[in-house]
């Protein structure tokens, strides 16, 4: 009888080590796939980042380009309304229209703004 329980303590045992056996290959193959996922993940940032350089730089020369697209605008606008209405009044015309321009983005923004008050504070109704 002693041999019978002997048998069953060394077959418990191999089983217990079995399982432990198995959850450590579970624990080095998640700390494996977890220092994967990290190097993957710093590799993406690094990517993501030197792209950003460029973009941003190519954003500002665009938006430089604008503004002096903008700038020709209103200086031929104003040549072209001196004859017809005389230098201030072209003058008038083109600040009237620029400022008429700035309100409207500017009721714009303020609307927008408003809309995404309304939706975070859960008062917006239905889309």
């Amino acid at each position: 009888m002693t041999e019978g329980k002997a048998r069953t303590d060394d077959t418990a045992a191999a089983e217990d080590e079995s399982l432990l056996d198995g959850a450590r290959t579970l624990l080095e193959d998640g700390q494996t796939l977890l220092a994967a996922e990290i190097a993957f993940q710093k590799a993406r940032a690094g990517f993501v980042l030197g792209r950003a350089k460029g973009i941003l730089v190519l954003a500002a020369l665009a938006l430089a380009l604008l503004f002096f697209a903008l700038m020709a605008l209103v200086v031929g606008l104003l040549l072209a309304l001196a004859p017809l209405i005389g230098p201030w009044g072209a003058l008038a015309a083109v600040f009237i229209g620029l400022l008429a321009f700035t309100g409207l983005s500017v009721l714009g923004v303020v609307r927008r703004i408003a809309a995404i008050t309304r939706a975070l504070r859960g008062k917006d109704g239905p889309a």
